[in-house]
């Protein structure tokens, strides 16, 4: 594998601003969405609750029709019983969305301190490339887990939704400047 710098090369100048471009529309739509989210915060939570249980009812119906085309695997009844534990998880989820909610912002919580935790320290990582906007996404990941967590259960009818919507615009602020920053991205790997 090679690096090529794409700006400082004659050739292909053109891809490279291109994929700041991208990246700017990426943020901007990003923020957009989140601006979306957070003008309803409980309706985005009910919507999260359900799609999340679609979801989890389809994984689940494949994981039971994979358990019988793999029959010799072994392990065919833990796939049945991981399928079924989807699928009836899912149906839940669907059908009572806001206790689902409620469930799901537990978790939520502990999610998102860890993953908090895991961006301060890749921060310090990738300080040169916009890190310092990762240590603060990372530190309000902490904090809007501790807040959860501290606030439950009431915390379950709202903070889905708020948390989509910060974390999408945070998400997108954060492809807007490492589109900006002077010479990131602009080595991509070839074969």
């Amino acid at each position: 594998m090679s690096a090529y710098n794409m700006r400082a090369g004659s050739e292909p100048n053109e891809l490279s601003s291109t994929s700041t471009w991208v990246r700017i529309a990426l943020g901007v739509a990003l923020i957009i969405a989140g601006a979306v989210v957070l003008g309803d915060i409980a309706l985005a939570t009910v919507i999260s609750a359900k799609v999340i249980g679609a979801v989890a009812v389809i994984a689940g119906i494949f994981e039971v029709v994979h358990a019988f085309w793999t029959r010799g695997w072994g392990g065919f009844m833990w796939q049945i019983l991981l399928g079924l534990l989807y699928i009836a998880f899912g149906v839940t989820l669907f059908t009572q969305p806001v206790a689902g909610a409620v469930v799901l912002t537990y978790f939520l919580g502990f999610m998102l301190v860890a993953s908090g935790i895991v961006r301060v320290v890749l921060s310090f990582k990738l300080w040169q490339e916009a890190g310092w906007m990762m240590l603060l996404s990372g530190l309000l990941g902490i904090a809007a887990g501790f807040v959860i967590l501290t606030g439950f259960p009431a915390t379950g009818l709202w903070v889905i939704g708020f948390v989509l919507g910060v974390d999408l615009v945070f998400h997108g602020l954060a492809w807007i400047l490492y589109a900006l920053v002077p010479g990131d991205g602009a080595a991509i790997q070839r074969p």
